[in-house]
C-alpha cells in the first residue's frame, strides 16, 4: 500500500492560500476600475484598500457587497487526449464596510468583513488528478476595526488590527492495494485563527493628483485539530487511526501597495496601482497528524514560493448625476513556482479585465455592479511531489453588487 504522504502534500497549497486563492474582491467601484484604490478616496471600502484615507470621506458610510465567483478549469494529461473540467459551482466572496465619524472631525472609525482568500473547485472523484484533489471549499474572513486620522488638511494616516478565520473542507482519492481494486477517501476538514495589521497613509500634493501607500502585515493561520476522515476498506482501517486530527500552521504574506489618482477634469478619475506580495516568506509546511502509522506520516515539505505582484489600472467617467461608468485591467505575476503547481487553483501568471456601473439611486443610497474577466496563462506542469503532470487552462468570471447608504 503506498504511502499517504500525497494527504498532506495535497492540503498544503490549501492553507497557503496561493497567490490563485487571493480573490481582491473587496470593493465593487474599485473593482470595476481594475482594483485599483489606494491612492483613491471612493467610499466605505478604503477601510480595506486604503485606512490612512478614511477621515477624508466627506460623508459616513455602511455598505454591503457580493461578488460571485464561477471558476472554470480544464486539466489535460501529458501524453493524453483526455479532457477534465471542474464544476460549475459558485463561491461567494463578500464584503461589509462601516466607516463613520462626527462630521468634520479628525478622525473616523471604521469595520471592514471581507473575504481576501476563498476557493470552491470541485474535479469530481474519477479524473486524473483524484489522488491530488477530488474537491475543495475554503474560507477565510477577516475582521479588521480601523481608525483614520488627518494629521494635515491634505495627509492623513490610518491603521487596523485584523482577525482572521479560516475554514477548509478538502477531499480527495486514496490510492490503496490490496482492496480488491478499490479506492478510498480522505477528507480534511478544519478551521483556525490568525492576527495581523494594516496601515496606510493617503496624501493630496494637488488638486489634480492623489497618492496613497499601504502595508497589511503577514497573518499566520494555525489549525489545530482539525479533523482527518478517512474512508477506507475495513481490513484497511487499522492503517488509518479514526478519529482522528491534524494541525498545521502557515503565514499568509505581507502586502505592500502603491496607489494613484489622477483627476483631468471634474468627471474622469484615473487610478494606478502597484501591489507587491511577500510570498517568499513561505518555505515550507509542517503538517502533523495526532495519530500516526507506517501509511500516515507527518510531513515536513519544502515550498520556496516567491515573491509576486500585480499591475492595475482603471478608470471612472460620471455620465451625469445619476450613472458612473468604469472600466480597467491589469496584470498579475503567479507565487507559484515550477513544480509545485497544484488542481485546486492552478495558478499562473494572468491578465484580467473589468467594467463596472455607477447608479446613484437617491441621495443616500448607491448601486453598484461590476464585472471581471481573469484568462490564466496555460501552464503545462509536472507536479514534483503528486508526479500530477499535464497541463491546465483556466478562466474566471466574476459578476459583483453592492449597495451603499452615505450620510
Amino acid at each position: 500500500m503506498r504511502k499517504l504522504l500525497l494527504l498532506a502534500f495535497a492540503l498544503l497549497p490549501v492553507l497557503a492560500f496561493a497567490q490563485g486563492f487571493q480573490v481582491n474582491l473587496e470593493g465593487q467601484k474599485q473593482i470595476g476600475m481594475g482594483h485599483t484604490g489606494t491612492g483613491l478616496v471612493q467610499d466605505g471600502a478604503s477601510v480595506f484598500f486604503n485606512p490612512g484615507a478614511v477621515v477624508m470621506l466627506p460623508e459616513n458610510y455602511i455598505q454591503a457587497g457580493i461578488s460571485p465567483l464561477i471558476f472554470q478549469s480544464v486539466f489535460s494529461p501529458s501524453g493524453s487526449s483526455a479532457q477534465y473540467h471542474t464544476a460549475n459551482k459558485v463561491a461567494t466572496p463578500f464584503s461589509f464596510y462601516a466607516a463613520i465619524g462626527p462630521k468634520s472631525a479628525r478622525w473616523k472609525a471604521g469595520l471592514a468583513v471581507y473575504t481576501p482568500f476563498g476557493g470552491l473547485t470541485d474535479w469530481g472523484n474519477s479524473w486524473a488528478g483524484k489522488y491530488s484533489l477530488e474537491s475543495l471549499n475554503l474560507k477565510a474572513i477577516y475582521f479588521q476595526p480601523t481608525l483614520s486620522v488627518k494629521v494635515a488638511k491634505n495627509l492623513s494616516i490610518g491603521a487596523g488590527f485584523v482577525y482572521n478565520r479560516g475554514t477548509v473542507d478538502l477531499t480527495q482519492g486514496i490510492p490503496l492495494s490490496g482492496a480488491n481494486g478499490q479506492d478510498g477517501q480522505g477528507e480534511l476538514k478544519g478551521s483556525g485563527n490568525g492576527y495581523g495589521y494594516n496601515v496606510g497613509i493617503y496624501y493630496k500634493p494637488a488638486e489634480i493628483f492623489t497618492v496613497g501607500l499601504t502595508y497589511r502585515s503577514k497573518v499566520k493561520t494555525t489549525i489545530n485539530k482539525g479533523d482527518a476522515i478517512f474512508t477506507v476498506p475495513a481490513s484497511l482501517q487499522s492503517n488509518f487511526p479514526q478519529p482522528n486530527t491534524f494541525s498545521a500552521a502557515i503565514p499568509l504574506p505581507a502586502t505592500t501597495t502603491l496607489g494613484f489618482g489622477i483627476y483631468p477634469t471634474k468627471k474622469l478619475t484615473l487610478a494606478f496601482d502597484v501591489n507587491y506580495v511577500n510570498w517568499s516568506v513561505y518555505k515550507s509546511l509542517d503538517f502533523d497528524y495526532a495519530s500516526n502509522t507506517a501509511a500516515l506520516q507527518d510531513t515536513h515539505s519544502a515550498r520556496n514560493y516567491k515573491n509576486a505582484f500585480a499591475l492595475r489600472a482603471g478608470g471612472q467617467y460620471k455620465l451625469n448625476g445619476k450613472f458612473d461608468v468604469r472600466a480597467g485591467g491589469g496584470y498579475a505575476s503567479t507565487a507559484v513556482r515550477d513544480g509545485y503547481v497544484t488542481p485546486e487553483v492552478p495558478d499562473a501568471n494572468r491578465v484580467f479585465l473589468t467594467a463596472g456601473l455607477g447608479y446613484h439611486a437617491a441621495r443616500h443610497l448607491d448601486l453598484d455592479l461590476s464585472f471581471e474577466y481573469e484568462h490564466l496563462m496555460s501552464r503545462t506542469q509536472t507536479n514534483i511531489q503528486t508526479q500530477l503532470s499535464g497541463t491546465f487552462k483556466t478562466n474566471v468570471y466574476i459578476p459583483g453588487i453592492s449597495l451603499a447608504y452615505h450620510w
